[in-house]
């Protein structure tokens, strides 16, 4: 339960960060800066605990690398996009009188993008968070949110900058992104993650 828990957190927090930079505000350096620091600190916070997943495309690279059951993954999914409902209330009351715009991606462009970059995220995640020659580092959490963070300043215009489905399922229930859109998140974020996953076996020496 505790793992649960964990992650319903660390997503809760990751999706709060989200809602409260870019609604309303003058987004500009800020979100990307907040978003990966957040997602830092609640790596580092429950690392320990869960393994700080707080995305599904990243807990399906860890079944696939085979670091986690596929019953314990169904609950670590079921909790982060429990986290990201939970946020995206929040931000509804706490940005009330605040006008929210639904982006529209351009398809081609945003599924590519998101691709990419969940990947980029995932295949990071698995080196510096489960493999044995980086077995107890100090950087993980600092590397991870580091990797979400260039990803947003490069491609957070284009498809919004997800690379998490239960982030996608956040921004929908915002009204940042137009429940139409849903599919293109989960098509690549979950994608790029299998992708990562099998990259990561063949790769491993382990």
């Amino acid at each position: 339960m505790n793992k649960l828990i964990t992650e319903c957190i660390g997503t809760f927090f990751l999706v709060l960060t989200i809602g409260c930079c870019v609604i309303g505000t003058n987004p500009g350096a800020i979100p990307p800066l907040a978003i990966g620091a957040m997602l830092m600190v609640m790596v580092f916070a429950g690392g320990h605990i869960s393994g700080a997943h707080y995305n599904p495309a990243v807990t399906l690279g860890v079944v696939i690398r085979g670091r986690c059951a596929i019953a314990d993954a169904v609950g670590y999914v079921i909790a982060q996009v429990g986290g990201a409902l939970a946020a995206a209330f929040v931000v509804s009351l706490l940005k009330s009188d605040a006008q929210v715009v639904a982006m529209t991606p351009n398809v081609f462009r945003a599924l590519l993008a998101e691709f990419l970059f969940t990947f980029a995220l995932v295949y990071v995640v698995l080196n510096v968070a489960t493999a044995k020659g980086t077995e107890h580092n100090s950087f993980y959490g600092l590397a991870i949110g580091a990797t979400v963070m260039a990803g947003a300043f490069s491609v957070g215009t284009i498809s919004g900058g997800a690379f998490n489905p239960a982030v996608a399922i956040g921004l929908t229930a915002m009204g940042l992104s137009a429940s139409s859109n849903i599919w293109i998140y989960l098509v690549a974020n979950l994608t790029a993650g299998v992708a990562a996953g099998l990259t990561f076996r063949a790769m491993s020496t382990e």
